[in-house]
Formats: structure tokens, sequence, C-alpha cells
């Protein structure tokens, strides 16, 4: 027999304390225990969460939803799975030691921060707006500012590296095009300037070698096996792993089956 879920706990979740709390959780879970497997234990944890407080038709993923309290939890989830506190082979002992540290220490926002990077679009268009984190947000024409509290990257997309190295800049008539390259600057300056300790400034160009920087932390929704469909002027990431879209189709299946 299942219990109704008291409207209450429904009504009283906070995803980003409880994304904070489960990283914070795992992390110790991976130094104290040598074959602790975090990635499916996180897998494991949202699919139940989802099995118990999802609205669906048993057997029927198309039917699923959440709620909007708990709408961005998977979200959190997928990028966690994906983190330098899940993912520690391309750091030193020494790194993860550090970045656990500062888990542990910093404010729930800091924290989140650290689990999902913020991006922020720079364009001739519209104003400074925050986009998805993910490689459709890139195109040639604009400028990305990634924070991912220990990097701030600043990301050129291609035709504005090249106006950039053409000096166009410097010319009286292009100021709003300088104006356009000085914005994300100063915004990580700031950003910068409020954090201790000091996160890292990337300055890189789409295609650059320093790229990886973001496309690290970006949902891959285009790979190379999908390179056919991508628009003129966006991206692609090289990687096996599933996409934010293939994870949640996933997730769905498994949550509506329990």
């Amino acid at each position: 027999m299942v219990l109704p879920i008291p409207r209450e706990l429904v009504e009283g979740f906070d995803q980003e304390t409880a994304a904070v709390v489960l990283a914070r959780y795992i992390s110790l879970k991976m130094e104290i225990e040598e074959e602790f497997d975090a990635t499916r234990w996180l897998d494991r944890s949202l699919i139940r969460l989802c099995s118990r407080f999802g609205d669906y038709r048993k057997d029927d993923p198309s039917s699923f939803s959440l709620h909007s309290n708990f709408s961005l939890f998977p979200q959190f989830m997928f990028n966690l799975r994906r983190s330098q506190f899940v993912q520690v082979f391309n750091n030193s002992p020494d790194e993860t030691a550090y970045f656990r540290m500062l888990l542990n220490r910093e404010s729930i926002t800091n924290s989140v921060a650290m689990i999902q990077p913020s991006l922020i679009s720079f364009s001739f268009d519209s104003p400074p707006s925050p986009v998805f984190l993910d490689v459709a947000s890139i195109a040639v024409d604009r400028i990305l500012l990634l924070d991912a509290y220990f990097s701030v990257v600043i990301f050129h997309g291609m035709t504005i590296a090249q106006w950039r190295n053409m000096c166009y800049q410097n010319q009286p008539e292009h100021q709003q095009f300088a104006q356009l390259l000085q914005a994300p600057q100063e915004e990580a300056q700031v950003i910068i300037n409020g954090r201790f300790p000091v996160p890292r400034l990337v300055v890189c160009d789409q295609h650059g070698s320093q790229a990886r920087f973001l496309l690290a932390k970006l949902n891959p929704s285009a790979t190379y096996n999908s390179a056919h469909d991508v628009p003129p002027g966006s991206d692609i990431i090289f990687t096996d792993d599933v996409s934010f879209q293939v994870f949640c189709e996933h997730l769905q299946r498994l949550a509506v089956q329990s």
C-alpha cells in the first residue's frame, strides 16, 4: 500500500538545497567507500524520487510529469553526474579535495553554481540574458559568459572573434561592438571581485583550444552523431555522453515502471 504524499512535503521541497545536500553526501561517500558508484547511486535515487512524487499512468512514460517544486531537480542531478564532484578522473587528488572542501563550506547559492553553472548571452540583438546550459546556445555572433564558480569563461563566437582580431572595436564607427566586447569583461570582473578563492578567468574563442572549458559544462544536445542536424554557426560536442533529453526519456521510462 502506497501512503498518500503530504501536501506540505511537496510544497516545502527546496530542490536547490536538496541538490546540494546530495552533492555533499556523495562526496563524503566517495571519500570513505572505495567501491562507491556515485553515478549509479544518483540514478537510483532520482528514479525513486520521480516514481514517488511524479504524476503518471503506470507504464506510460508520455504521461509523466513533476510538480513545479521538483521540475528542476532532474536537471540538477544530470549536471551533478557530470560535475567535478563525481567525475574525478581529470583532477588530481588535491584538486578533488579542494572542490569538496568548498562545496561543504559555501552557501547554497554558490554550491548550486558549482553543480550547475550559469550561462549569460551578450549580443547585438538583445540585452544580456540567461540562456540554456546547452551547446545550442553557441552562435557565431554571440558572446557567452559562463560562471562555474571555480572558473569564469568568456566565450566569443567565431564572427565576434574575427571582428575583434580585425580591431573593429578600435574604429569610431563601431563603438557598439566595442561596448559588446567590454560588457562580459565587466560582468566577469564583478563576479571575480566578489568571490574568494578567486576563480580562474578563461577568455576563449569558438573552435579554439580553450573552448573546452565551456563545452565541458554544456548539455551535449548536438554531438558528432547528430552533426547533420546542427544549424549553421552552432557547434557540436565530441562525446558519447547522453544529452539531457535522452536522460529524461530514460528516467521517465524507468520511473513509471516502479
